[in-house]
C-alpha cells in the first residue's frame, strides 16, 4: 500500500493531505483565504502567494500528525506544478521539492487539472476508463475524454471566460460577496430562473466549445432592472443550459465512455449536478460526481493523482518547472478566442 503526501497551492486554498493507494484519506488539512481576499472582491495573487508561504509548512506538520505518520513513512511527495497563479504554484512545488530532497522520496509534479480529472476515481472505485469529463471551475471549462492516467483528449474548451469565472463576476456585479459561486447559488434559491431574458451563447449552433463572456456582459446590463435573486437564478439557469447543450454534443462523440463525470469547483453547484445527472440518464450513462468538498481545490485530489501517477511509474526530477498554463491535452487543436484556457 503506497502512501502519498499531496500539496495544493494553485489559487487561494492551501492544503496538505495523506492518501493511500487504496483510497484511504488519512489526513486532510486545508486553510482558506476568503477573509484576506473578500475586501477586493476576488483573489489577489500576491496576497495568495504570501499566505501559502505562511500556511503550507504548518499544514504539512498537522497532516502528518493527524495521520500518525512521519515523513519517512511516505512513499512519494505529490505537489501541484500548475496551472494556476504562478506565485502560489511555486510555493507548493518548491515545498514539495524540499520535502522530497530532505526525505529522499520521489517527487510527482501534478497537473492541477489532472487532480480534478482523477478525483472522481478517488470517490468511486468502480469508475473505469474511458469516461467523459466536464471539468468546470473558476479558471477552466472543458470537456475531456479521460482515457487513462496522463491520457486526455480534449473535445471542447472555453473561448473566453470559464463558467466559474462568470459566476464570480456575476456575484461581484450583484454585490453578493465572495466567494462568488456559492453566493450566486444561494441567491438563486429564492429567484425565478425565467424572470430575466439572458442569452445562451452558442446554444443550438452545433459549436462544441463554450463562451460565457456575452452572458456576463448581459448580466451587467440588467443589474438595475430586476431583483438580484431573479438575476442570479436566471444567470445560473443560462449557465446550466450552455453546459448541457455542449455536453450533449460531446456525448455523441464519445459513445464508448463508461460514464459522464463532472469535476471542478462549479461541480459543487446543485443545479449543474442535477441537470447533468438527468442528461446522463437520457443517454444511458452512469453519472459520477465527487463529494462536494472534493470538487473545490484540495490536496486529497492532488495526492490521489500523485498516487495514480506513482503507481504508473511516473515521477519527476527536482528541476521540474512550475507552470502558469499546462493543458491536459497538449495536442488539442487550437480554437479561436483570445481568452482560450487549455
Amino acid at each position: 500500500m503506497g502512501l502519498i503526501l499531496g500539496l495544493e497551492s494553485s489559487c487561494d486554498e492551501t492544503a496538505a493531505a495523506l492518501i493511500t493507494s487504496d483510497r484511504q484519506i488519512l489526513a486532510h488539512q486545508l486553510a482558506r483565504q476568503d477573509d484576506r481576499h473578500r475586501p477586493y472582491g476576488g483573489v489577489v495573487p500576491e496576497i495568495a502567494a504570501r499566505a501559502h508561504v505562511e500556511m503550507l509548512g504548518p499544514l504539512v506538520s498537522q497532516a502528518l500528525e493527524e495521520a500518525k505518520v512521519s515523513l519517512s513513512d511516505v512513499d512519494a511527495i505529490a505537489a501541484t506544478a500548475g496551472p494556476g497563479l504562478i506565485g502560489g504554484v511555486m510555493v507548493g512545488l518548491v515545498t514539495g521539492k524540499a520535502l522530497a530532497l530532505a526525505s529522499g522520496k520521489p517527487l510527482v509534479a501534478v497537473n492541477h487539472l489532472e487532480g480534478h480529472a482523477l478525483s472522481p476515481r478517488l470517490a468511486d472505485p468502480d469508475l473505469r476508463f474511458p469516461y467523459l469529463l466536464l471539468l468546470v471551475s473558476g479558471g477552466h471549462c472543458q470537456l475531456l475524454l479521460v482515457e487513462g492516467v496522463g491520457a486526455y483528449r480534449r473535445l471542447a474548451t472555453t473561448i473566453d471566460d470559464a463558467a466559474g469565472e462568470a459566476f464570480d463576476k456575476t456575484a461581484k456585479l450583484l454585490g453578493l460577496g465572495f466567494p462568488g459561486g456559492p453566493a450566486v447559488e444561494r441567491a438563486a434559491e429564492t429567484g425565478d430562473p425565467r424572470a430575466v431574458p439572458l442569452p445562451r451563447p452558442l446554444v443550438g449552433s452545433g459549436e462544441p466549445h463554450f463562451s460565457f463572456a456575452g452572458l456576463k456582459s448581459a448580466v451587467a446590463r440588467v443589474t438595475d432592472q430586476f431583483a438580484r435573486e431573479d438575476i442570479a437564478a436566471s444567470f445560473q439557469q443560462a449557465v446550466v443550459d450552455c453546459l448541457i447543450d455542449r455536453t450533449r454534443i460531446a456525448l455523441g462523440k464519445a459513445p464508448d465512455a463508461t460514464a459522464l463525470v463532472v469535476a471542478g469547483g462549479v461541480a459543487a453547484n446543485k443545479a449543474v449536478r442535477g441537470a447533468l445527472e438527468t442528461l446522463a440518464a437520457e443517454h444511458g450513462k452512469r453519472f459520477v460526481a465527487p463529494p462536494l468538498w472534493l470538487c473545490t481545490d484540495n490536496a486529497a485530489m492532488i495526492g490521489w493523482a500523485g498516487a495514480e501517477r506513482f503507481a504508473a511509474g511516473l515521477t519527476d526530477s527536482l528541476d521540474v518547472a512550475a507552470r502558469a498554463r499546462w493543458p491536459l491535452d497538449p495536442h488539442a487543436e487550437k480554437v479561436r478566442g483570445a481568452g482560450v484556457k487549455g
